[in-house]
């Protein structure tokens, strides 16, 4: 399990972006993409048979896990993440794993 996922809000350790808060778009193995950051400028070349024209195109380009901590939406300081299991409800006799803050003891939402 990861601790990251798509759609958490997350803030930058470390680079040059470093403080700065963003949503995931998408998580590559221990590589994640933040919406807005880390944007590089890359040239394309223009292709006539399919009809695109060349240029610069700005891609977001991915960080290491280990450079981002995930946050509370209202809250800005990072914080850790734990893994518990929960008596499921639904299920008799089964459980299920959430993620919580280890400072709060919250389950993060979206689990």
């Amino acid at each position: 399990m990861n601790k990251i996922r798509k759609n958490d809000h997350v803030i930058i350790r470390s680079g040059n972006h470093k403080g700065k808060r963003g949503k995931v778009s998408e998580v590559r193995g221990d590589k994640v993409i933040v919406e807005g950051l880390n944007v590089a400028r890359k040239t394309k070349r223009p292709n006539p048979q399919a009809n695109e024209e060349g240029g610069f195109v700005d891609l977001e380009m991915p960080i290491h896990v280990s450079n981002v901590a995930l946050t509370m939406e209202d809250e800005g300081k990072a914080m850790r993440i734990g893994f518990k299991k929960l008596k499921d409800e639904s299920k008799s006799n089964s459980e299920r794993t959430v993620r919580y803050y280890k400072d709060s003891g919250e389950v993060v939402s979206g689990d």
